[in-house]
């Protein structure tokens, strides 16, 4: 008995080890894929993707998925607790209709180092992963990872590839009107599409729109969107 704790706790230590190294070589260069990823080869969606560097998104890619996911992603320390208590309250209410509370930090460590679905082993890993991302990188470096990461359509991944997919151009020259309908359709990608559009992207990407221009102007977005 003895000898097989003395095993686990050797294994532990190393999987604590590898994993924080992970973490740590994540702030400058991009995963060579996520267990996402691997999800939608499995089911036949393929993957195309094509990381780019921060300076090659457009500004307003930036501003469009901060305004619709995260107003206040340059100032929580990796948690939105009012959106949190808010998603819980609408969830209790709403069993068969489920609104998530996410921060974009949440959605990095989730989509990088986890797993889709909903359970508390995962949320509690989401947790730990997020608050070392937070303590680790940059916010440009979390905003940047986002954008190349998340899943933008089925088998789409990242704003470079659905720039590409959708409007045949680079993301570092998505439109105004183009980078609301990416981020209108982050929620649920396989469902909320762009091309051909869904009436859920076409009633919520005005309403992005009108939430970039309502954030533009503040010192700590623009910070992140240059």
């Amino acid at each position: 008995m003895q000898k097989a704790w003395r095993i686990f706790k050797k294994i532990f230590l190393w999987l604590f080890l590898l994993q924080f190294a992970y973490i740590v070589v994540c702030k400058w260069i991009n995963p060579p894929i996520t267990l996402t990823q691997v999800s939608s080869i499995v089911h036949s969606y393929g993957l195309h993707r094509d990381y780019v560097s921060f300076s090659e998104m457009s500004p307003n890619i930036k501003l469009a998925v901060m305004a619709s996911e995260d107003q206040l992603f340059p100032d929580h320390n990796g948690f939105d607790i009012k959106a949190i208590k808010k998603a819980m309250k609408y969830n209790s209410k709403h069993v068969t209709k489920v609104r998530g509370g996410s921060t974009i930090s949440q959605q990095v460590a989730k989509n990088v180092f986890l797993w889709q679905g909903r359970s508390y082993v995962r949320k509690g890993l989401e947790t730990y992963f997020t608050f070392m991302i937070e303590k680790a990188w940059s916010k440009k470096r979390i905003l940047e990872m986002y954008l190349n990461v998340a899943e933008m359509g089925k088998g789409v991944f990242g704003v470079q590839a659905a720039a590409k997919n959708y409007f045949n151009k680079d993301a570092k020259n998505l439109s105004r009107a183009e980078a609301a309908m990416v981020a209108a359709a982050l929620p649920n990608p396989k469902v909320y599409t762009i091309k051909p559009m869904s009436s859920y992207v076409a009633k919520r990407y005005p309403e992005i729109m009108r939430q970039m221009d309502n954030l533009e102007g503040d010192d700590a977005i623009d910070g992140l969107t240059k």
